[in-house]
């Protein structure tokens, strides 16, 4: 078996020229043929307005160097010729032996990524563009698996130089009936058709993954940090990818992006959350305080009977008083808002420990808090992560200030900014003598919570709060999700041992939060708004 390995390279990503020359060196020997084509110095195009502008010389460039690692592939009588973008991440390690043993001479594993795009076609319009298809969602979503004829696939793929019709292939020059527009993946995909070559995309496991494309007038570092964001991705359910061992990479220099502390909570005993958050943060440059957070299992030593909780207060699902883990949550909430005020800290971030952030995440976060700043918003507490439970009502914007809006009626405590201000505000209502869950009275304190009888036991209700519109982090699963564990959901109720959450009633919101919020992801990373 011999394989040819064509890269497409980027010098936007993590690994420099010089670094992947010293890779080379160092792993040379454990390949049978080694050939690096590296360029000198960067080039540019005739006419482009920048490294991101794909015009037609590009994508000749592009199409030509294909072609010269197919030819090279043919030339040392290569079985396989496998093409990978270099931002693609193949995390399955068995991916090149379960392609080949597909036995197709075109076929591709499916990559993820956090929108709806992916690395194959289902339809193609009359002049080579993507038609959409109702084949198309079934297949990336996984809900049909297999491996299945396609008119597209690019970014990753193996073709099986030992089938004849494969000598018919080319990136360039385009084949001769070509007149569809200049792009490398559809000059291909055209070649394969008029060789008879029928291409494949395979999903029945999850075989690596790649950023969402970035619009064309994007940065260098826009697709860094979309390729750092990938990476984050992997480690929502996979373990974290660990740098090759043959590479030295400079440290990374986390701080605080301007805030005076960054809470992360966690409990004590889910030492995975913790490890993996830290690894997320840090991959971002983030520094963060670790705050234990109180484990309902042991919150009756800390509040004994009769539970202080707020007159007719009940659980919307089930119509239960607060579970101890929703008593937990609130406390370990309770307790940063005390530090805030004892430190005296003027703006701080929270963050919980079950969350994923969105591209851009850092960035648009300290856009956020300097035009905040800029414009003197009067604000206590700003949701970067949320459930709205109004999504038919219009939230307000904020004038001035880009991607922010009037919060209204909100679930969830996944992430949120807060003044020193608002902290003493959440204080100096005394919560802890009319209890209900966290993520209910913050409504009742910017006087926004559906339930008028929760709100007249608290006579201040003058939180200034607002949500950053689109949202910058979102929950790693969803409820009733492979994997999904909530312990301030899934525990017993506050006085009685033997009442836990009702888990049928739990999952059927499954559907309602995945159309509100993983839509609402969706729309953002194919539309992204534009980074001021």
């Amino acid at each position: 078996l011999s394989l040819s390995l064509s890269l497409s390279l980027s010098l936007s990503l993590s690994l420099s020229l010089s670094s992947t020359g010293d890779w080379l060196v160092k792993v040379q020997n454990d390949y049978h043929y080694v050939e690096w084509r590296p360029e000198d110095e960067p080039s540019s195009f005739e006419d482009e307005v920048g490294p991101k502008h794909w015009n037609n010389l590009r994508y000749e460039h592009v199409m030509k160097l294909r072609q010269a690692a197919l030819e090279t592939a043919r030339e040392i009588w290569a079985d396989y010729l496998l093409v990978a973008d270099c931002d693609n991440l193949l995390t399955n390690t068995d991916t090149l032996w379960k392609l080949m043993s597909e036995n197709k001479t075109i076929v591709a594993p499916m990559l993820e990524s956090r929108a709806a795009y992916s690395n194959f076609w289902c339809g193609m319009t009359s002049q080579g563009y993507y038609k959409r298809t109702p084949a198309y969602m079934p297949i990336r979503k996984q809900e049909r698996l297999g491996c299945f004829a396609v008119p597209m696939v690019h970014s990753t793929y193996l073709v099986d130089l030992q089938k004849d019709a494969s000598r018919q292939l080319a990136f360039y020059p385009p084949h001769p009936e070509y007149s569809w527009t200049l792009d490398d993946v559809i000059v291909f995909a055209y070649s394969a058709r008029m060789a008879g070559v029928q291409m494949y995309v395979c999903n029945k496991e999850t075989y690596g993954f790649f950023p969402v494309p970035m619009r064309s007038h994007g940065t260098l570092q826009d697709e860094a940090e979309s390729f750092v964001h990938t990476q984050l991705e992997v480690m929502v359910k996979n373990p974290p990818l660990e740098p090759s061992s043959f590479l030295s990479l400079p440290p990374k220099q986390p701080n605080k992006m301007g805030f005076d502390e960054v809470f992360m909570i966690n409990l004590v005993r889910r030492s995975d959350r913790r490890e993996r958050m830290l690894r997320t943060l840090y991959e971002q440059q983030l520094s963060c305080k670790v705050v234990a957070a109180v484990d309902g299992k042991y919150v009756s030593h800390l509040l004994p009977p009769p539970l202080p909780m707020l007159p007719g207060y009940k659980d919307p699902y089930h119509g239960r008083p607060l579970t101890k883990g929703e008593l937990g949550c609130f406390l370990s909430h309770y307790n940063i808002w005390k530090e805030i005020v004892d430190r005296g800290l003027q703006t701080s971030l929270v963050i919980e420990d079950d969350l994923r952030f969105e591209v851009f995440f850092k960035r648009r976060l300290q856009t956020l808090l300097q035009e905040v700043t800029t414009h003197k918003l009067d604000w206590d507490l700003i949701y970067i992560g949320r459930k709205r439970m109004q999504v038919d009502h219009q939230e307000k914007s904020v004038p001035n200030i880009h991607n922010l809006v009037e919060a209204d009626y909100s679930y969830w405590t996944l992430g949120y900014m807060l003044s020193l201000q608002g902290a003493q505000k959440l204080l100096g209502a005394e919560p802890l003598t009319k209890l209900l869950p966290v993520d209910e009275f913050l409504p009742v304190m910017y006087n926004k919570h559906p339930v008028s009888e929760y709100m007249d036991h608290f006579e201040s209700r003058d939180l200034r709060a607002f949500s950053a519109e689109p949202l910058l982090v979102y929950p790693t699963h969803y409820t009733g999700d492979q994997g999904y564990i909530s312990d301030t959901e899934t525990s017993v109720v506050w006085d009685n041992e033997t009442v836990k959450t009702d888990w049928d009633r739990a999952k059927s919101r499954k559907t309602q939060e995945q159309g509100e919020l993983k839509s609402a992801s969706s729309f953002y990373l194919l539309h992204p708004t534009p980074i001021l």
